[in-house]
């Protein structure tokens, strides 16, 4: 029995009393929790005593029939799903009751295992969209825009163009290095937008492997290949109407770039495994730490994707950039971290964390605090507390953005014998940060400002899967 068959809670409106019956014997054997009503208004009577998530309405019924009782019941809040059963189904009736709501129909004869698989995937799209009423209310108790604590120039500005963009359909890409707060922007573009009341979907294109990358995006039908059981939305279509992020978008294989330009395009793709196209309306944002000028230069990544979702850019600067911004918050990281009483930060640590270069940004400053808190005594942090690279003397860090994209201070432009391409530039920065952590991989994603999978990849792309 599974998770989701124990939970759901199905009512069957049939006024055939040994079909009735026969359904809800049946049901009860595979999990499910049943209640039965032999015609529509026992069935309004019981929705009324009890949550129901899915319902299985015989469309001929003495009293009420099946297309009346599906009006009224998605005249209720938080209406259950339903699913038609008819003897007699014909395009017309079909049509009927998927425009008055339902989630889909069976014409009888059918098999109990084809109801199973129908009821479970009607059961798992109402749990959806109950998370996701609870999840816009949750959302409705917070401010507009999520706390972005900042004092310097650079994210004032970045604050004004998420205030202006936010409103509009336009496609944003938000470029930066890792830690810097991508995803903070997201939410905050999504909740300022008409489309708030709506979902935001998440999805890192550098967390899957690339065969499951597709089916997560797009979803996939029952049958579409071994261990598909029922059919699975993706997160496109679970964010109609709504957000889709697509965090490290560069890193999309090849192959899914061209789907997913489609399916921005014309608004429609097809599931895994799919015939029928699937209708979407949905705001693109996305956000890469990649140089554009270099993954596009070497083929990595489609220029008519990123022209489509390159329609406005918010460029998000590193912390090193903004140090003004070091004190405020960490102060606002201790507050978060530690609600009830924050400890003090001695003058030598304020010092410490303003001089450090922060490859790993905010998120970075936030794991180290993390750590401080923990080791901390007295209610107080020392430079004890911090981890050696933050107190240790010397030339900083630089990640790979900030070495990609074109040097414009006198600064950058110092440094002798370059690099003959970024390739290498990028490389040599890996191999870096493995001989800075003895070539702990884990450690060395942080120092790089990249996510442990995105250093993974680079690893195979320039054969350094083994020391030396």
């Amino acid at each position: 029995m599974s998770e989701q068959q124990a939970k759901a809670r199905l009512l069957i409106a049939e006024d055939e009393a040994n079909l009735r019956l026969v359904l809800q014997k049946e049901l009860q054997r595979l999990g499910y929790r049943v209640h039965a009503a032999p015609d529509g208004e026992a069935a309004l009577r019981k929705l009324e005593e009890s949550n129901v998530d899915v319902m299985l309405c015989d469309i001929n019924m003495p009293r009420m029939d099946g297309m009346e009782l599906l009006r009224r019941v998605h005249e209720r809040p938080n209406p259950p799903e339903v699913i038609m059963l008819t003897g007699h189904a014909t395009v017309e009736t079909a049509i009927e009751a998927m425009k008055l709501g339902a989630y889909d129909y069976l014409t009888k004869p059918y098999r109990i295992t084809e109801l199973d698989a129908l009821v479970k995937q009607a059961a798992e799209k109402r749990a959806l969209r109950v998370d996701n009423q609870r999840l816009r209310a949750q959302l409705e108790r917070q401010s507009p825009m999520p706390e972005i604590v900042s004092v310097s120039e650079q994210m004032s500005e970045a604050v004004r163009l998420i205030e202006r963009v936010a409103p509009s359909d336009t496609s944003v890409l938000i470029t930066g290095e890792s830690g810097t707060g991508k995803e903070l922007v997201a939410h905050a573009l999504h909740r300022l937008s008409n489309r708030s009341d709506a979902s935001f979907i998440d999805l890192n294109c550098a967390a899957f492997q690339e065969t499951l990358l597709e089916s997560e995006l797009f979803g996939y039908e029952a049958g579409a290949f071994s261990g598909a059981k029922a059919r699975k939305l993706g997160l496109i279509e679970l964010a109609d109407r709504g957000t889709l992020f697509l965090d490290e978008i560069t890193e999309l294989p090849t192959q899914l770039q061209a789907k997913l330009l489609r399916a921005i395009e014309t608004r429609t793709f097809f599931r895994v495994g799919g015939v029928r196209k699937v209708e979407v309306n949905v705001r693109i944002v996305a956000a890469t730490n990649r140089n554009l000028d270099e993954v596009v230069g070497i083929g990595q990544f489609r220029s008519d994707l990123l022209y489509r979702v390159n329609g406005f850019e918010i460029h998000l600067t590193p912390l090193r950039e903004r140090r003004e911004d070091i004190e405020p918050l960490a102060h606002h990281i201790l507050k978060q971290l530690c609600s009830a009483n924050p400890p003090e930060l001695t003058p030598e640590v304020l010092n410490a964390l303003r001089t450090y270069s922060w490859p790993g940004n905010v998120r970075q400053l936030r794991n180290c605090l993390e750590r401080a808190v923990l080791l901390a005594n007295d209610g107080r942090i020392t430079t004890k507390e911090l981890p050696p690279e933050v107190t240790q003397s010397g030339a900083p860090f630089i990640p790979v953005i900030a070495a990609a994209r074109p040097a414009d201070s006198a600064d950058a432009q110092a440094g002798e014998g370059a690099p003959a391409s970024l390739r290498e530039v990028e490389r040599q920065q890996i191999l870096a940060a493995l001989e800075q952590t003895g070539w702990h991989r884990a450690k060395a994603a942080e120092i790089l400002g990249i996510s442990p999978s995105t250093l993974y990849r680079r690893l195979r792309d320039y054969n350094l899967d083994r020391r030396g």
